[in-house]
């Protein structure tokens, strides 16, 4: 069986060049995608750069085996699904290229010429540059539409994020196609316009040349350069450090002077990179655990001297418009684990990061001063970075909450975006119905930021809370149009509650951990309707069951109860979308949701199991499922938020809050039951 996607299969994927990040792609395909059977190829002229590679990769593999992290049939699965070679002929048949050779232009021409007469029309062919713009790579193919660079992050097989860049002669499928495709396959991918060094190395090279500007500059030696610029910029090794650790200086001296006429002459190749490069030397940077001395004023110097240079280098991308704010923030902390410059702006103050930006170039002036930056410290506001993103497809709004660091869980500011793209999918006659997804491959939502609910203090606090979180996801089910949740990943907690107030659900076919209400292990009821939708749409035993044993459920299970309309091959976001315009232009009509007392309502429930958990919050959770049962639906929403609150009255509430915000998920909170 092949991997399928969107309408493509993917049986076969070529990897060109065995150097030092090849194997790593390689790993990473093979990984996701040998369970389909698809193999990896991985082509190289050089025969020792060939058993280098395979070793490397192998290792990793073993390596993967013996820590657990793979079972020992997925160990000999991978290693039998890719294939090391010289012979190009070995291509044929790809469906997907990733060319990851030497940052030659005239090198990577000539493989592309190559490649272009062996695979077919509808392979598609991608170069993992770092700098060089795929106008430039892909000038000479026959079929460029079906071509752009993807510049993957050491290392590349575990770090996630990836820059996609599309040239002008691009199809918009082939763009949408590689976004999606990655995001499935476990990726962060984000969309940069092309640029020489596109979004993330004008940063990464642009830092190591200001820290050996404050060395030049005498504000300290690289020991204390780079340990200040770790703790100043958030990142978990200085910039001398990385280079030392990812063989960056000869690329980074080719970058900073291409950089010098591409971008702008403030890029150069400093004597110190190149005095080292000479020697074939590294960068001299702490030893692991050393204790390196700095007086506050030198460190106050070299932080504000770095974060002008940081400020300065990705507002002048944002001038550009290669790149958004939101955008920028999530690949920087993803790919380079550090700070992301325009949250780290707000936390400041823009004006502050705006004259920090102005002393840089004062002192440096061939760096440029950002327009929108200037205009964004007199605006007085801070730079919006959103958590949820919105974009329209023909008559369809298509929500999406991407907050892949917490699994997409839900908090205030992310309830607050969802009311403005509600009001926006209300007040749009040109849109019928709307999607709501999550990013990623594991969670549509991973539930409420519990840090968030474990700073509340008392019962009028939690039935704030709960009423907030209701009332935001009810502006879904009170749209006037169809709404469909493109359930990517599990729904847990208030994402089940969120995917119960659209008017239809979709999953993955085959999840084994799905949807769940897990709650009762953190000491709390459902607040966001889980004890009033979820009757409505299971059954009482059923919902009684979920919510009060914090048990998941298959997806599977989960179409068999009627919790979701359907379990999907492929692309959920791809059938949610056609499914809520058959909804929207009446080819379909899906249950709707009792909004009145539900007939026939018990006045008790089966008894069920609790185990170790909490019976003083267990007695909430049956109150709140059968009193809100005889009520309507707003009212029972009213009535299990007041219920929510009471938890705090509770000693098993503040127990299983602290048990999860100190051991985690995992841990059994030891319940006192009152």
């Amino acid at each position: 069986m092949a991997f399928s996607f969107r309408g493509r299969s993917i049986n076969k994927v070529g990897v060109i060049g065995s150097g030092q990040i090849g194997p790593d792609i390689a790993l990473h395909f093979v990984k996701v995608l040998h369970g389909f059977d698809a193999s990896v190829v991985v082509v190289d002229i050089a025969l020792d750069a060939l058993e280098k590679g395979k070793s490397k990769l192998f290792k990793k593999i073993d390596k993967g085996g013996q820590t657990g992290a793979f079972k020992p049939d997925e160990v000999e699965g991978m290693k039998n699904h890719v294939l090391f070679t010289s012979d190009y002929n070995k291509l044929k048949g790809v469906d997907l290229v990733v060319e990851a050779a030497t940052e030659d232009l005239p090198l990577k021409k000539r493989i592309f010429r190559q490649v272009e007469e062996l695979v077919s029309k509808d392979t598609i062919l991608t170069s993992n540059s770092s700098h060089l713009e795929p106008e430039r790579i892909f000038d000479e193919l026959k079929l460029k539409g079906r071509s752009l660079c993807t510049h993957y992050f050491f290392p590349a097989e575990r770090n996630p994020a990836i820059e996609i860049i599309p040239g002008k002669d691009t199809n918009r499928e082939t763009t949408e196609f590689m976004m999606r495709f990655y995001e499935k396959i476990g990726k962060i991918p984000i969309k940069v316009g092309s640029r020489y060094g596109y979004a993330v190395d004008p940063v990464f090279e642009g830092l190591l040349l200001a820290c050996v500007q404050c060395v030049d500059a005498g504000l300290g030696d690289t020991k204390q350069i780079d340990y200040v610029a770790s703790k100043a910029l958030g990142l978990t090794v200085g910039p001398f450090t990385a280079h030392n650790l990812t063989g960056g200086n000869p690329i980074t001296a080719h970058g900073l002077s291409e950089m010098h006429e591409s971008l702008n002459a403030w890029f150069r190749v400093p004597d110190r990179l190149k005095q080292l490069l000479e020697s074939k030397s590294d960068w001299v940077v702490p030893g692991r655990g050393e204790k390196i001395e700095v007086s506050s004023e030198q460190e106050k110097q070299i932080s504000e001297e770095l974060m002008g240079a940081y400020f300065a280098i990705v507002c002048d991308m944002l001038d550009a418009e290669i790149i958004t704010t939101s955008d920028f923030d999530l690949l920087i902390s993803v790919a380079l684990d550090m700070k992301p410059p325009f949250s780290f702006m707000n936390s400041v103050g823009v004006k502050k990061a705006f004259e920090l930006v102005e002393n840089f170039a004062n002192k440096y002036p061939p760096m440029p001063v950002s327009k929108k930056l200037k205009e964004q410290a007199a605006s007085g506001n801070p730079w919006e970075i959103l958590d949820v993103l919105f974009e329209k497809q023909g008559d369809v709004g298509i929500i999406s909450i991407r907050r892949p660091k917490a699994l997409n869980a839900l908090n205030s500011k992310v309830f607050k975006e969802l009311n403005t793209y509600c009001d926006v999918i209300r007040n749009d006659s040109g849109i019928k119905a709307a999607v709501i997804t999550g990013f990623g491959n594991k969670a549509f939502v991973a539930g409420a930021d519990i840090k968030e609910m474990a700073g509340l203090t008392d019962p009028t606090q939690g039935e704030h809370f709960a009423r907030i979180g209701q009332i935001a996801s009810a502006e879904l089910e009170k749209l006037g149009k169809p709404v469909v949740a493109a359930l990517n990943g599990f729904a847990l907690g208030g994402g089940c509650e969120l995917a119960m107030c659209c008017t239809a659900r979709v999953a993955p076919k085959g999840m084994k951990f799905f949807a769940g209400q897990p709650e009762v292990n953190l000491g709390l009821i459902p607040g966001m309707g889980g004890t009033q939708r979820l009757p409505r749409l299971v059954g009482f035993a059923r919902a009684s069951e979920m919510i009060r044993t914090a048990k998941p459920i298959s997806s599977t299970q989960a179409l068999q109860f009627g919790l979701i309309n359907e379990e999907v091959e492929g692309d959920v976001l791809e059938r949610a979308i056609a499914l809520a315009q058959d909804i929207a232009h009446g080819r379909l009509t899906p249950k709707p949701m009792e909004m009145g007392p539900v007939p026939n309502s018990p006045d008790e429930l089966p008894d069920v199991d609790i185990g170790h958990l909490s019976r003083a919050i267990d007695a909430l959770a049956v109150r709140a499922i059968l009193e809100g049962g005889k009520m309507t639906l707003e009212d029972g929403l009213k009535n299990e938020a007041r219920l929510f609150g009471q938890c705090w009255t509770t000693e098993d509430n503040r127990i299983g809050l602290k048990n999860f915000i100190e051991k985690g998920a995992k841990s059994k909170a030891e319940f006192v039951h009152r």
